[in-house]
């Protein structure tokens, strides 16, 4: 690329270069927010000519994502794992649910090597989220212990380059965790967490309201002041022009910031996540966004336009329709009130996501089955060695051993 007599990645032929052992290299590789004499230059817009030079992507595989054994694929807009025989999930992180008794398109996830939790999609809940829930203010439950976040998924908010005002509430669930490191929506340039993308977020950190854009040139960044924990329900109203933004939370003064560099346009595709993310690794979002854990209690009456002449409207396709979600519960409802766990067992809920925890010695789906004294989750384990079967008795266990072995517990050769 030449910018009048000054060259960038590499020089025309007909120059006079300093050779390397015989060879004129050009430079490969990425190169981000040029400046000469302190003054940053455009690297395309500003370009008086160039040869060969395609727009920077890092392919997702360089940073070698999958567990597991894994085999990362990847192009220009995709990436996925491979996974081995027995692992599943996005990085192949999880050993598979052999018998799938989860319904309409939940995820599942091995509780044990013989019990499973379903993790409902939006729209449904239950232990195997068959039963139909009407969600008019979605409930979020952060980061679940398997990993995954609770979220909703809308289609990308369309007009969005050069100006946007967002409204929302939102209620906090009661425990501290709640104000720690939180995400309340995002939406990227691609949504895979490559360095330089152009990305919109808002989440809570410490116990203030946390605003972030990027444009390509560098992040920008409002924090309030503390939260008032006193107030029930929290009002939110931000908004950018060009690389102004600002943000107004509750009762607080308006913030201002504006985003350092010379672009003013937010260029993002991917869809506008509520509550948390499709993916449970922070790693997988921007720098600058990156909060451990989605949001956990009550969003509701979120709001959006692109232009100060537009009406305020509910953001997805239908309007207030979102494409996806996983384990969104409607506020203020519990479907452990519908759940009877047997024998000891506690109920578990995870917005629409509901299972038993059983004590030791139990399991299924209501800890209505006793542990065989042979099985793997059977604490103490039974003792039989080298291969050995073990098989249940009325009273504990005896070791029917192979071929070669001998011993009560076929330990002896």
């Amino acid at each position: 690329i030449t910018f009048g007599s000054v060259f960038l990645g590499n020089v025309p032929v007909h120059e006079e270069v300093h050779q390397c052992a015989g060879q004129i290299y050009g430079y490969k590789g990425c190169v981000r927010d040029f400046q000469v004499n302190n003054k940053e230059l455009f690297i395309i817009d500003e370009a008086l000519g160039g040869r060969n030079v395609e727009n920077c992507n890092v392919p997702i595989c360089d940073y070698h994502p999958c567990h597991n054994g894994g085999t990362c694929t990847s192009d220009a807009e995709n990436w996925f794992c491979e996974c081995p025989k027995l692992y599943s999930g996005k990085l192949c992180q999880f050993a598979t649910c052999d018998e799938n008794p989860c319904g309409n398109g939940a995820t599942c996830f091995p509780k044990s090597r013989q019990d499973v939790v379903c993790l409902c999609p939006y729209g449904r809940s239950g232990i195997l989220c068959r039963d139909a829930v009407n969600i008019s203010q979605p409930s979020f439950s952060g980061t679940d212990v398997f990993g995954y976040t609770s979220f909703l998924a809308y289609s990308t908010i369309p007009n969005i380059t050069f100006y946007y005002e967002f409204r929302l509430k939102f209620q906090l669930a009661n425990h501290h965790s709640a104000l720690q490191n939180n995400l309340i929506f995002f939406t990227g340039q691609k949504g895979q967490g490559l360095n330089g993308d152009d990305f919109l977020e808002l989440g809570l950190c410490n116990g203030r309201v946390v605003y972030s854009y990027n444009l390509g040139s560098g992040t920008a960044t409002i924090i309030s002041k503390p939260l008032d924990l006193t107030l029930n329900i929290h009002v939110i109203h931000l908004g950018r022009y060009l690389q102004k933004g600002w943000l107004k939370v509750d009762d607080q003064k308006n913030k201002t910031v504006t985003s350092p560099g010379r672009l003013v346009g937010l260029n993002v595709f991917s869809q506008f996540y509520l509550g948390g993310y499709r993916e449970y690794t922070p790693e997988l979002l921007p720098k600058g966004s990156r909060f451990k854990n989605g949001f956990q209690g009550c969003i509701f009456d979120v709001q959006v336009r692109t232009s100060m002449n537009q009406e305020f409207k509910s953001p997805g396709t239908p309007e207030g329709h979102p494409n996806s979600g996983r384990s969104v519960g409607q506020c203020k409802d519990s479907p452990c009130s519908l759940i009877k766990c047997r024998n000891g067992g506690k109920c578990i809920e995870s917005g629409s996501t509901v299972y038993c925890d059983c004590l030791t010695g139990w399991k299924g789906a209501f800890c209505t089955e006793t542990v065989s004294v042979c099985e793997p989750e059977h604490d103490p384990p039974h003792l039989c060695k080298q291969g050995g079967t073990c098989v249940p008795l009325p009273k504990g266990y005896t070791c029917h051993c192979p071929l070669g072995t001998t011993g009560t517990y076929c330990e002896q050769g």
